[in-house]
C-alpha cells in the first residue's frame, strides 16, 4: 500500500497508463448519463470540487455542468501537475444538466499537498478548466457558489452533490424584527417584490392570492383601498383555477407571478408564468397572459416547480455582454420581437437552476435564452438590484437561510460572486420571499430588506432587516 500524510508534498506515483482508469460504479457518480449527448460549449463543464488528501475512497475530482444540455465527456481527461499522470474518462459518459460527475482518480494518481487539477477535452492541448493549490484543504476545495463561483475551502465534503460553501457575514445589520401584525397572513406567504419604497407586493401560494402592502409604522400591512384589504384571489385566463403563486415581480409589462401548479389539481406539476393587471379594480384577478413552461423544464414533482421570478432590463443585459445560449452569441433583444424590454428569470426549486426567458407578450410562446446555477440545491426567490447589477438568489431553511449574489462574468454568464449567511438576529425560518427596497430609499447608509416566512412562525409571516447601501 502506498501511504501519504496530509502534510506530504508528493503523492503516490501513477500505477496505470493513460486511458485505463475507470469511473467507479454509479453510486459514486452523480448526474451521470450513460449515453453520448449533443456537444456543447466546453465552458459549461467545470471542475467543481477536489479531494486531495485521501480517505475513503481516495482522491477524487468532481465536475459540474452549468449548461442547458447534457455534455458528452467521453475521452476527456484530468491531469495533476505532472503531464504523465492522465485519468481518461470512459466512453459513453455524459454530465447531465446541473449534474455532478465524480472521477475517482486514485487508481491512476494521487493528489499532493501542493498540486493542481487540469481538465482537457479529448484531443485538445489547452485545458478547459484548472485549479492549483499549495496545501491540502481541511475539507475539500470547491466552487462557491456551487458550479459558478471561485474556489475556496468548503464547509464540508459533498462528493457528488451541491457544494457546502462557508457563507460570509450578512452585509447589513444583524438585527431582524417582525414586519407584520400577528396572524395577518397565516401560512403560505411566499414571493415578495417592491414596487417602490412605499409599496410591496406579496403572493400567497394557497389559495393563490396577491397582496398590495403599504407601510404602517414599522410594519407592512394590506392596503385598505382598491379592494386590497384581504388580498385578491388569482385565476388562470378564463377566470378558473387556483394558481399556486410562489414568486412575484413588477415590470413595465405588468405584474408577473411564478406558479408551481393549479391547487385545484394539486398532484400535477404545472410550472407557469402568469401576467396580471394589478391596476384592476376587480375583487379577483384573472391572468392576462400565460406561459406554460412544462415542455421546456425538467419534469419535477408538483411541489418542486417554479418558486422564484425576477426581471432584468435589456439595457443592462446588453451593456454587460450577456451571453445568449439560444443563439450562441451576445444577447440581442431584436432576436425576440414582442418580448418587451427585458428578460424573465425563473428559479426552479427542484434543482436550484435559473432559466432566463423572452416571453412573447402578445401570445403564449417563449424562448429560453439562458440557464445557470443559483449556487443552491433549491432556489426560493430571485431579486435583481438595478443599483448594483447583482442578481440575488435566496434559499430557505434547507440552506440555513442563505443568499447568493450572481453577476455577469467575462463570458457573459451569471456566476456566483458571494454567498451570505442570514443575519445573526434571525432564526432559520422557512423564508420563501426576499425583497430589497430601492436604492433611492437608503437612509443612514442602509436600506430595508424584507423576508416572508411561509410557515408563519410565531404568528408572523414578514420580517425586516437592513442591507448596507
Amino acid at each position: 500500500m502506498w501511504s501519504r500524510s496530509r502534510s506530504g508534498s508528493r503523492r503516490r506515483p501513477a500505477v496505470a497508463a493513460a486511458g485505463t482508469a475507470l469511473v467507479l460504479g454509479l453510486a459514486s457518480v452523480a448526474g451521470l448519463v450513460a449515453l453520448p449527448q449533443a456537444a456543447q460549449a466546453a465552458t459549461t463543464v467545470r471542475i467543481n470540487e477536489i479531494e486531495s488528501s485521501g480517505g475513503s475512497p481516495g482522491d477524487w475530482v468532481e465536475l459540474a455542468n452549468t449548461g442547458t444540455t447534457a455534455v458528452d465527456v467521453s475521452g476527456w481527461s484530468v491531469r495533476d501537475n505532472d503531464d504523465t499522470h492522465v485519468f481518461t474518462i470512459p466512453a459513453g459518459t455524459s454530465v447531465a444538466v446541473g449534474g455532478h460527475l465524480v472521477l475517482d482518480v486514485d487508481p491512476v494518481f494521487g493528489l499532493g499537498a501542493a498540486d493542481s487539477v487540469r481538465l482537457y477535452q479529448a484531443g485538445v492541448t489547452t485545458p478547459v478548466d484548472s485549479y492549483t493549490w499549495t496545501s491540502h484543504a481541511s475539507t475539500t476545495y470547491g466552487r462557491c457558489p456551487d458550479a459558478t463561483g471561485a474556489f475556496t475551502t468548503t464547509a464540508a465534503s459533498t462528493r457528488g452533490a451541491t457544494n457546502s460553501c462557508p457563507p460570509a457575514t450578512w452585509p447589513g445589520g444583524s438585527a431582524v424584527s417582525v414586519a407584520d401584525a400577528a396572524n395577518v397572513f397565516g401560512e403560505n406567504l411566499s414571493g415578495l417584490s417592491f414596487e417602490n419604497a412605499s409599496q410591496l407586493w406579496a403572493v400567497k401560494n394557497g389559495p393563490g392570492t396577491l397582496y398590495r402592502l403599504v407601510p404602517s409604522g414599522s410594519n407592512w400591512t394590506p392596503d385598505t383601498t382598491g379592494g386590497w384589504t384581504s388580498g385578491k384571489a388569482l385565476h388562470y385566463p378564463g377566470g378558473t383555477g387556483d394558481p399556486d403563486a410562489e414568486g412575484v415581480v413588477t415590470t413595465p409589462d405588468g405584474l408577473f407571478v411564478a406558479t408551481e401548479r393549479n391547487n385545484a389539481n394539486s398532484g400535477v406539476s404545472r410550472p407557469e408564468i402568469l401576467r396580471f393587471d394589478a391596476t384592476s379594480s376587480a375583487s379577483a384577478l384573472t391572468a392576462t397572459g400565460e406561459w406554460n413552461l412544462t415542455a421546456d423544464l425538467p419534469a419535477v414533482a408538483a411541489n418542486s416547480g417554479l418558486e422564484a421570478i425576477s426581471w432584468i432590463p435589456d439595457s443592462y443585459l446588453t451593456a454587460h455582454g450577456f451571453h445568449d445560449d439560444h443563439t450562441g452569441a451576445a444577447y440581442n433583444p431584436a432576436s425576440y420581437p414582442g418580448h418587451g424590454t427585458g428578460l424573465y428569470f425563473a428559479g426552479l426549486e427542484a434543482n436550484g437552476s435559473v432559466y432566463a426567458y423572452a416571453l412573447n407578450q402578445a401570445g403564449t410562446t417563449y424562448t429560453r435564452v439562458a440557464t445557470f446555477a443559483s449556487g443552491f440545491s433549491a432556489v426560493m426567490d430571485l431579486e435583481f438590484d438595478p443599483s448594483t447589477g447583482h442578481l440575488w438568489a435566496e434559499c430557505d431553511d434547507t440552506c440555513q437561510g442563505r443568499t447568493a449574489v450572481l453577476d455577469i462574468n467575462a463570458s457573459g454568464v451569471f456566476a456566483g460572486t458571494a454567498v451570505y449567511a442570514r443575519p445573526s438576529g434571525m432564526s432559520n425560518y422557512n423564508n420563501e420571499g426576499f425583497a430589497l427596497a430601492p436604492a433611492a430609499s437608503c437612509s443612514g447608509g442602509s436600506r430595508q430588506v424584507v423576508w416572508s416566512d411561509d410557515s408563519n412562525d410565531g404568528g408572523h409571516a414578514l420580517r425586516r432587516g437592513t442591507l448596507t447601501c
